[in-house]
């Protein structure tokens, strides 16, 4: 019985939880923004390969 009350009191298994609550939280947000940004780059190098070529006179 004691080893069920030690079980129930041990809380070392809840914060490796929080953590990995915290990196999916932060994992989640890198996504968001890496995609955010890497639509505006696309659009850069879009324009950027447009100028290029039109000053190629292709």
């Amino acid at each position: 019985m004691q080893f069920f009350k030690n079980l129930l009191a041990d809380e070392s298994g809840a914060t490796a939880i929080e953590y990995g609550l915290i990196a999916a939280l932060i994992a989640v947000a890198c996504i968001a923004t890496l995609t955010a940004v890497g639509s505006e780059l696309n659009e850069t190098f879009g324009t950027v390969e447009t100028a290029l070529t039109t000053a190629n006179g292709n």
